[in-house]
């Protein structure tokens, strides 16, 4: 049990430490001191349905629908091209974000929308979640795959509380106008670094 529990943890924790628009967020979130905890609990959840779907064998679907593969990666390339061009307009403007526990730049719907975009527009996100661990979840004895499954639960309820609560750690830093437009720049191009990654997906 325990091998199948360390499998699940290190498989999934290898993946999603991977930086990347979800990741990205969640740090802005926890430097912001904002609705951290909400962030978490929802990255959470969709990793735990994502990959209970990966190890049930919606993975092997997803892998043999082209169409669905080229829909999804389509709409992430628009929306991921349109967050970088707010990023770059954030860092240029000067609209860095203040640090302030009784400012809350970000509406509650708003973070929450944007969390699920980040996460069910994102191809990368089947391709780590459904695809690659699910599919090795599916191979575990079926006995067995609920050990797999609270290993990778764990490493994701471990991996966001981490970066969500231990940005407050860069917070002196970010106070700085300065590191704000850098993070909007480098945010921004990331987005766009992964926005290209996604033409490959496509096939016609």
């Amino acid at each position: 049990m325990l091998d199948i529990y360390l499998k699940g943890f290190i498989v999934t924790i290898s993946l999603i430490v991977a930086i990347g628009a979800q990741n990205a967020y969640v740090l802005k979130l926890g430097l912001l001191r904002q609705y951290v905890w909400v962030a978490v609990l929802i990255c959470v959840i969709s990793d735990v349905l994502l990959i209970s779907a990966g190890v049930l064998g919606l993975g092997f679907f997803i892998k043999g629908n082209q169409l669905l593969i080229n829909s999804i990666a389509i709409i992430g390339i628009v929306f991921l091209s349109v967050y970088a061009l707010l990023s770059f307009k954030s860092a240029f403007k000067n609209e860095s974000m203040k640090i302030d526990d009784e400012i809350k730049t970000n509406p509650l719907k708003k973070v929450i929308t944007m969390l699920l975009v980040f996460t069910f527009l994102n191809p990368h996100t089947y391709l780590d979640t459904v695809l690659l661990i699910g599919g090795i979840g599916a191979n575990v004895e079926d006995s067995m795959k609920v050990y797999f499954l609270l290993g990778a639960v764990s490493a994701s309820a471990f991996w966001f509380t981490l970066l969500g609560f231990g940005a407050r750690a860069l917070i002196p830093l970010f106070k700085k106008p300065i590191t704000w437009k850098i993070l909007d720049i480098l945010i921004g191009i990331l987005m766009l670094v992964i926005a290209y990654s996604l033409i490959d997906l496509i096939t016609f």
